[in-house]
């Protein structure tokens, strides 16, 4: 499988773990000010770019989900709440990440409809054909083969089935893209330094965003992992795209 720029990008340069070793260990660190982060430094725009991606998934109403990279599982409880599937399994590396999602689930009543285990998503733990929908929100740009992590959402995708990836990009607008660098290059790793403690970490997740193939780039990679009828929405000025694809 072919490799993009993004895959060899790591959070610690000097570290010889592999690029999926320390991603965890990066998100164990940041674990406990991630939501704070995330939502301060998106002024909560997250919250409906997620709404957005999860309203492609109505025309299929799903019974059965997997919400793969879920974090602290903000997409997986809105899913929860919105959807109304009968379960959603939300799946990461990061045991730092989903002690908080838990707590979360738990809080939101949704424990017996939401499961959070820990796992590789370029491994998934589950048979050919199972879900009816699967969401990734801004975590396919920490897998360490793309192609590998598409090709085995599109394993367990049930025929029929919606795969939903949410995911940053880079504006167009020439005005709003000199202010996009701006903030991404100074303004979002020195917060994640103050307020997590972790410049490293948010200097990464910049830099990956950067790499990363987007727009036709990345629906073209769904094309080949099997995926059809693959599609972009831009959000917020092309902050970020909502990508479709289907089997």
């Amino acid at each position: 499988m072919s490799k993009f720029a993004h895959d060899n990008l790591t959070p610690y340069q000097d570290s010889t773990l592999t690029k999926k070793d320390q991603v965890a260990s990066m998100f164990n660190n940041i674990a406990g000010k991630y939501d704070f982060l995330n939502h301060f430094l998106s002024i909560g725009i997250d919250v409906i770019w997620r709404k957005n991606a999860l309203n492609q998934l109505k025309s299929i109403q799903p019974k059965k989900m997997l919400d793969v990279a879920t974090g602290t599982g903000d997409l997986a409880i809105m899913a929860a709440k919105r959807l109304h599937p009968e379960s959603v399994t939300g799946i990461d590396i990061s045991t730092g990440m989903l002690e908080v999602g838990k707590e979360k689930i738990k809080k939101a009543n949704l424990d017996k409809v939401i499961t959070m285990l820990e796992g590789d998503s370029e491994n998934l733990p589950f048979d050919d054909n199972t879900f009816d929908a699967i969401t990734v929100s801004f975590g396919v740009r920490n897998f360490q083969n793309l192609e590998k992590g598409l090709s085995e959402m599109f394993r367990v995708l049930k025929p029929g089935g919606k795969a939903i990836v949410l995911e940053f990009s880079r504006p167009k607008q020439s005005l709003f893209k000199g202010i996009y660098k701006l903030y991404m290059n100074v303004v979002t790793p020195n917060v994640g330094k103050m307020v997590a403690k972790n410049f490293e970490a948010y200097d990464y997740l910049n830099e990956s965003a950067k790499l990363f193939p987007e727009r036709n780039d990345f629906t073209k990679i769904l094309d080949d992992c099997g995926y059809k009828n693959t599609k972009f929405i831009p959000q917020t000025m092309g902050i970020c795209c909502i990508y479709v694809g289907e089997k």
